[in-house]
């Protein structure tokens, strides 16, 4: 809604910041009868979970920035009465690779029978494609365990650990580098590298690397849902910020667009909360204020010493494509390939190349990156005339592109590291890419990309970190809280990515920012 000029001067809670979180904790209090006010500098709420139509004259709405869903707690949907849908992939995976001089790939879905046969294909018998089950049967119940504590009170790590009840699986998440876990598992390259990736998606880091980010991230991959699993948006990513602000709204919260929070005040029992707008400048007071914004943005906010950012690394490509490219392994349809997540220069020691390489400050000669056709699973986000005309979209996540790598030129860098990584993907096709892509009503071809500087920009991601800050583990740990979003201020709290068990579209922080005010109210 446009910016609100009738809301009042004094609420229970003002969120600061009306992306996803923010506006799973104003539907959460305002349906539990507290007036909630929500904050937001841009013209619109939804944050970096939005859908927008990016090509001029193209009737094609892309899930911008994030674009699956895995870590929304089904209990969120329930609790707030979302109009809200997801599509599971048949696919899960399909990584092409080029094999005694001749195009192979490893496709993971489809069926039992199926996999088993592409791992035997692949690897020339059973033994990898036993190891993969057992490695993630034992993921399976990890999630399971896990995944329903994300919007209870943190557990202690003895807690968690007891609620895991498996300490091989808790030594290889929770306390080796998931690299030695990989390599004493998995014995073919590729399929090494396909597992690795999990711990990779915006991640910066070895898969040795001895702080264990890696880990973290890969716990948080494969927790979703209970089962690990990562579903379509129907609708694009801005259906579920759309629902979430129809239920805020309905429940009576005010959502104040065009108004950014530049300062809070407080005594830890009530607080002041500065704005600014078109118009100038006003106050609003409350009894909480939640920030779902970065942890450095809070900091200035309440007048503190801003944290140091953690790196983003990242690489985000959207397309629109007048029909799907033809692959060289010609015994794999491309609509079932694109339809999971294709995994382009992903083998074990590519991905540790790119690693050494981007370490060193140079772009990765062979960018690892991967690929999904949201369109496959869910036409409606392009117009009638493109689905019968056969367009599709695709989108594409590089890895390993830290965002130090595009502070000398990041436009130059930019267009340098989107041509070599498309050209990973061209050595696997028997077309190239650039003979597919649709155009606008410009004549130019349908295709954007982002690197963490242009998120830093954008969407006032710190170093252009998709996660606001390194993914935390899911206990607590000192200075974390009870629900692990408080901050030094009793009555502020961080419902943002940035808060513990945040990073990733999930709703998480925001549910429990929201049970914590709950809770201290006694409600």
């Amino acid at each position: 809604m446009p910016a609100h000029e009738g809301h009042h001067r004094s609420y229970d809670a003002v969120i600061v910041g009306g992306g996803h979180n923010g506006l799973v904790a104003a539907a959460y209090l305002a349906r539990a009868g507290r007036s909630v006010l929500v904050l937001e500098r841009l013209g619109n709420t939804g944050g970096a979970a939005v859908s927008t139509r990016p090509f001029a004259g193209v009737d094609a709405r892309l899930s911008r920035y994030s674009y699956l869903v895995s870590l929304l707690p089904k209990k969120i949907v329930r609790d707030l009465g979302l109009d809200f849908r997801i599509r599971t992939r048949n696919v899960s995976s399909y990584t092409p690779v080029e094999r005694d001089g001749r195009p192979t790939g490893l496709l993971v879905g489809g069926g039992e029978r199926r996999t088993r046969e592409a791992f035997a294909r692949l690897t020339g018998g059973e033994r990898e494609y036993q190891a993969w089950q057992r490695f993630y049967d034992m993921t399976g119940r990890v999630a399971q365990r896990v995944f329903p504590t994300l919007t209870e009170p943190l557990p202690t790590r003895d807690e968690l650990r007891l609620r895991v009840d498996d300490e091989e699986a808790w030594r290889v998440l929770f306390e080796e580098p998931i690299g030695a876990a990989v390599e004493d598992r998995f014995a073919d390259d590729l399929v090494r590298g396909v597992v690795l990736t999990d711990a990779l998606i915006g991640t910066f880091a070895d898969a040795h690397d001895p702080s264990l980010k890696q880990n973290r991230c890969f716990l948080y991959h494969v927790i979703g849902g209970g089962t690990g699993a990562w579903d379509v948006p129907v609708g694009g990513m801005g259906a579920l910020t759309d629902a979430l602000a129809t239920a805020a709204r309905d429940a009576g919260a005010v959502l104040a667009t065009g108004h950014e929070a530049v300062r809070i005040d407080t005594d830890g029992s009530a607080a002041e909360i500065t704005y600014r707008t078109a118009d100038g400048e006003g106050t609003v007071a409350a009894r909480h204020v939640l920030v779902n914004a970065s942890p450095q943005q809070l900091a200035v906010l309440t007048g503190d010493q801003p944290p140091t950012p953690a790196e983003g690394a990242q690489l985000k490509v959207n397309m629109l494509l007048k029909r799907l490219p033809r692959l060289r392994d010609s015994e794999v349809d491309p609509r079932e390939a694109f339809s999971g997540t294709f995994h382009i220069a992903e083998g074990y020691e590519q991905l540790a190349t790119a690693h050494a390489q981007a370490a060193a400050g140079r772009l990765p000669t062979a960018p690892p990156s991967e690929i999904y056709c949201h369109s496959l699973t869910d036409p409606t986000i392009l117009g009638p005339d493109l689905v019968e005309q056969g367009y599709q979209t695709l989108t594409l996540f590089g890895l390993h592109t830290p965002a130090r790598l595009f502070d000398r030129d990041n436009d130059a860098v930019r267009e340098e590291l989107l041509k070599s990584t498309l050209a990973q993907l061209d050595a696997h096709l028997a077309e190239p890419l650039a003979d597919c892509l649709a155009t606008d009503a410009d004549g130019r071809p349908c295709i954007e990309a982002k690197t963490p500087l242009d998120l830093e920009r954008d969407l006032r991601l710190p170093g252009g970190n998709i996660f606001h800050r390194e993914l935390s583990w899911p206990y607590a740990q000192e200075g974390t809280g009870r629900w692990g979003v408080e901050t030094r201020q009793a009555n502020v709290l961080l419902c943002g990515a940035g808060a513990v068990r945040g990073g990733g579209v999930s709703g998480v922080p925001g549910h429990n920012a929201a049970m914590a005010v709950l809770e201290e109210l006694g409600d």
